[in-house]
């Protein structure tokens, strides 16, 4: 029920999966939440990824079903890439929702095999221990959703906060609000009157009504005319915020998903090739100079070629093993260099993160996820 309300197309309530980036938002007790309910689906993992970026904590819905919670963990199942994706996205707080746990009646050994089998992986994906939670419902019975739980079957072994409660717990990250705006472009739309409206994440800085901000990788300078944070008209929004810009002085034609919204001074870097540290999942065929790619980057997706296989990297210390390696296979840690087919909005990691972070996919399957080290002048 939860899913069909968060699926607003006919057709995603029709064929009954998710495709686009539901929205939603509620309030606990010490905070405001907006909800991005990402595709679970293998073909929209495009769509997961945008949704997932623009997220500070992520819940993992796993099905306790015997079978099921099977079918999707093992290689080539949702779950695993999701983690592995929201993983390498930056997001360190997880929490872990083990649903349909009524059709075991409750069973303290399912939930403890779940938790097993997730705690091992997710560690190998980069989580601490620390910041995954696992919680027991049923979405079905609200079961454990919104508060403390009332079946006798799990009352006699479950003694942690519900859902809701363990979202009041998570932790707000420090919000970049000094550094120069960059606001990521994730949908556009025709406003009511004059200009257009574009819809995205602030990751740095802070708009205000009537500043002048760059439109990049075109360059074009734009004025915003309107900010609207959770369809509510503000004066100033800052770095964290979803937002709703009402631009003049640019064509809408000229602006597309992916695009960056900068500081017209202290601008987004601009350029088609760049330097990644990128960790290896799984790939079929190792990983060539000349590799090509669909790479991921916020909401933009564009295709790519590994140009350059620089340095092969020990996985602990990050040491070189070796220079100018032929191939990458499995599980490899390594510095190569990527050419775009055309300029993007880039930043290094180490000065914006949330710009500075890759996706590499092929064939429909996240083969690497890449940090950008370097940024070269095209």
């Amino acid at each position: 029920m939860y899913a069909w309300v968060l699926d607003e197309t006919g057709e995603e309530r029709v064929r009954g999966i998710t495709m686009d980036v539901g929205r939603a938002q509620f309030e606990t007790k010490s905070k405001k939440v907006i909800i991005l309910d990402a595709p679970g689906h293998a073909d929209f993992i495009p769509n997961m990824i945008t949704g997932a970026g623009q997220a500070d904590v992520a819940l993992l819905v796993v099905d306790a079903t015997r079978g099921e919670f099977e079918s999707g963990f093992e290689l080539g199942g949702q779950t695993r890439e999701h983690a592995l994706l929201v993983r390498s996205l930056g997001i360190s707080q997880l929490t872990v929702a083990v649903n349909k746990l009524d059709t075991t009646n409750w069973s303290e050994e399912r939930f403890n095999e779940i938790l097993k089998k997730l705690k091992l992986f997710l560690k190998q994906a980069g989580f601490k221990e620390s910041d995954v939670t696992f919680v027991p419902c049923s979405g079905l019975t609200g079961e454990n959703l919104v508060k403390p739980p009332t079946e006798l079957e799990l009352c006699k072994w479950y003694k942690g906060p519900c859902l809701l409660d363990v979202i009041d717990q998570c932790h707000v990250p420090v919000r970049p609000v000094a550094k120069p705006l960059r606001i990521t472009i994730n949908d556009i739309f025709k406003g009511t009157g004059t200009g257009f409206c574009v819809a995205g994440r602030i990751e740095n800085g802070v708009l205000n009504k009537g500043d002048k901000v760059l439109v990049c990788p075109i360059k074009e300078i734009a004025e915003v005319k309107g900010i609207s944070i959770n369809d509510l008209s503000s004066n100033v929004a800052f770095a964290g915020d979803q937002v709703s810009v009402t631009l003049s002085g640019v064509d809408i034609q000229n602006v597309a998903v992916g695009f960056v919204l900068s500081d017209p001074v202290q601008q987004v870097p601009v350029s088609s090739r760049f330097e990644a540290r990128l960790v290896v999942f799984n790939v079929r065929v190792p990983i060539t100079k000349g590799y090509p790619v669909l790479i991921h980057h916020q909401s933009l997706v564009e295709s790519a070629n590994i140009v350059k296989l620089k340095a092969l990297l020990n996985k602990s210390t990050g040491e070189v093993l070796k220079k100018k390696p032929r191939c990458l296979g499995n599980n490899s840690v390594a510095v190569v260099d990527i050419e775009v087919c055309r300029p993007i909005c880039i930043e290094r990691y180490k000065d914006v993160k949330e710009l500075g972070r890759v996706m590499l996919r092929v064939a429909g399957v996240t083969i690497a996820a890449g940090l950008i080290t370097d940024i070269y002048n095209t």
